[in-house]
């Protein structure tokens, strides 16, 4: 009797108690954890300089790496609808941070839930609608300290570290179905590590002996390309707030100063004596020092840089108590394992903190994916993947069919280890958040593609055209889009750029 047809069966009745059981068994459970702008730099199995990442490594030796996995849209409420929905976001609803999202669209969770999986949310939604398709749900709200937990039945606050609560309720709703016969997918959104970088206590003095490799485009002057890059308010050097991004003391001053107020009062006692036990005489060393220009830029980076690294540390460790859990309960060897992130970010290259940008530390994000019996321990794919190939991938992986409507692809080929057929030769990218003000980034509008060599890139709130070769200058610092002797390339280019807006059918892209 084949899969599908003990499936069908299953559906209507037509086998006893204990042959149902035997076939969902059967089914994989999935995990998914989905951190918050966890650059691929900052992973110790992607070759970071800056952090390791023990937990996350093992997870990668026990799986499938993808080399060259791609967000379609660099922002946190968007990547949250792509995810869900396999679409790039003009067909999602949710263009920009500020904006609705298309309740009514097939998502992996509603279909695998129709199919049978138990389903759960916990953490980070950032989503305007109520999380549809989940029979457990669990919204994280209040930053990185002392949570207030959103559910059906109401909020309530829980006294901790974000990280730690939220990898707790993951935990306990694990717990809840090993009793149960049918299978789970659990969707875990970390809010970490997202600005504004609060380590937990047990992290508040890492990385304080030694000093973070810069770089080399810290102090980048932006020369040589458009407009769009010099004015970006992401610099380390000038948009960091004193209080809200790098400790500070506050002068009670603007909102950013106040909401860092705020985030301090959340902590109890015991909190904030550790927070002041550890910043407290690093600020006052940094206040008689009077650092200025190259040299306070460097402070700044290095303010910066270890507390977003504190942060992944958690996330980190996080991944080992999940991992160390299935392997106790024996729940590993048919549970799904999946790591990635909303996007990529900035870590210090050129100059900048956040995302955004379709330039490559902001563009690109780790995924990595253990699937025992199934996925090769310990390889890699250079294959060019991205976030819109989620929702599909979740869905075959569950024995269920992907809706035509889905623009991504399903990577199970390649966890399986074969090739598809046809497969992408280039990403399709579109940032449509409009950025403007003090407390914003003002980053342009643009469209583009990526081939595995290539990048194209149009700011068309400016008209201005990047290209770059990644092949020769990976940190993209050569604009080519003007060179006489790159013209045909540069056509070549617009035109693949043109065929992709039309496959994706992207009418809010611009002409050209």
């Amino acid at each position: 009797m084949t899969r599908c047809l003990l499936l069908v069966l299953v559906l209507f009745g037509g086998l006893p108690l204990s042959a149902q059981t035997r076939v969902e068994r059967k089914r994989p459970n999935i995990v998914f954890v989905y951190s918050d702008d966890h650059a691929e730099r900052a992973v110790g199995a992607y070759g970071s300089p800056l952090v390791e990442t023990p937990h996350i490594d093992r997870l990668a030796s026990g799986g499938l790496r993808f080399t060259n996995s791609f967000v379609a849209n660099s922002i946190c409420g968007p990547a949250r609808a792509t995810v869900l929905t396999g679409l790039h976001s003009h067909l999602n609803g949710k263009m920009a941070n500020p904006d609705g999202f298309r309740d009514d669209l097939p998502t992996f969770a509603t279909l695998l839930q129709k199919a049978g999986y138990r389903t759960a949310m916990i953490g980070k939604w950032h989503l305007p609608t109520k999380p549809r398709g989940f029979d457990h749900w669990a919204i994280a709200h209040g930053g990185y300290y002392n949570l207030d937990i959103e559910t059906a039945d109401g909020r309530s606050r829980r006294e901790g570290y974000t990280t730690e609560i939220l990898t707790e309720e993951a935990l306990a709703w694990i717990e809840k179905q090993r009793a149960g016969e049918r299978p789970f997918v659990l969707w875990l959104n970390h809010a970490a590590v997202h600005r504004t970088w609060m380590p937990g206590p047990r992290y508040l003095t890492r990385h304080d002996e030694r000093s973070i490799p810069e770089p080399a485009t810290l102090f980048d002057d932006y020369a040589g390309r458009s407009r769009g890059a010099a004015d970006a308010q992401m610099r380390i050097a000038r948009d960091l707030f004193p209080a809200y991004d790098l400790k500070l003391p506050a002068s009670g001053e603007g909102i950013l100063d106040r909401n860092a107020t705020g985030m301090l009062n959340r902590l109890t006692e015991a909190q904030r004596a550790a927070w002041e036990s550890a910043y407290g005489p690093k600020n006052r060393a940094f206040t008689e020092a009077e650092l200025e220009g190259d040299e306070l830029v460097r402070w700044k980076y290095q303010r910066y840089i270890k507390d977003y690294l504190r942060c992944v540390s958690a996330v980190d460790d996080s991944v080992g108590r999940l991992l160390d859990y299935l392997d106790r309960t024996g729940l590993a060897d048919n549970t799904i394992f999946i790591y990635s992130s909303d996007q990529g970010f900035f870590l210090g290259e050129h100059g900048w903190y956040d995302k955004r940008w379709m330039y490559e530390p902001s563009l690109r994000t780790p995924l990595i994916v253990r699937a025992p019996g199934v996925t090769p321990a310990g390889r890699t794919c250079d294959a060019l993947v991205q976030n819109i190939d989620l929702a599909p991938t979740l869905l075959e992986m569950g024995g269920v069919d992907v809706p035509e409507s889905m623009q991504g692809r399903s990577l199970a080929p390649w966890l399986h280890g074969e090739v598809p057929a046809e497969w992408r030769e280039a990403v399709y990218y579109h940032y449509h958040q409009r950025d403007s003000g003090r407390t914003s980034h003002t980053v342009a509008r643009h469209v583009g593609i990526r081939t595995d060599r290539y990048k194209l890139m149009y700011l068309y709130d400016l008209g201005d055209w990047e290209l770059y070769d990644l092949q020769h200058d990976p940190d993209e610092m050569h604009n080519l889009a003007s060179l006489e002797d790159h013209a045909e390339l540069l056509a070549e280019l617009r035109q693949k750029l043109r065929g992709l807006i039309a496959q994706y059918r992207d009418e809010t892209a611009p002409e050209f």
